[in-house]
């Protein structure tokens, strides 16, 4: 996978499309992605002996990651992304404007 944590995106389709924010957590087995308060649903909890309440809470779900894609530093727009070798270290760059991500 070639999105990383805190990597900046946009969605690029589905029902959040055209909304950015910041990858909080990557699933790779599942080639999932969770973004800060995109794709956001309900979940009923039980009351847990810890102390947690009960009750619904709004969370972030998974998004797949053909879904997103990076955004460049540059001009904010969508980019793909490319993996350079230089001194023997990769390093992922934006295909749009050139510039080094890592």
């Amino acid at each position: 996978m070639k999105i990383r944590r805190d990597d900046q995106v946009i969605v690029i389709s589905g029902k959040e499309r055209g909304k950015k924010g910041k990858v909080l957590r990557t699933i790779p087995a599942r080639e999932r992605v969770i973004v800060e308060g995109l794709n956001m649903v309900k979940r009923h909890t039980k009351p847990t002996p810890q102390g947690d309440q009960g009750g619904v809470i709004e969370r972030e779900a998974a998004i797949h990651v053909s879904n997103v894609m990076l955004v460049d530093p540059k001009d904010g727009r969508a980019t793909r992304i490319a993996s350079v070798t230089e001194d023997g270290k990769r390093y992922r760059v934006a295909k749009r404007s050139g510039t080094r991500l890592d």
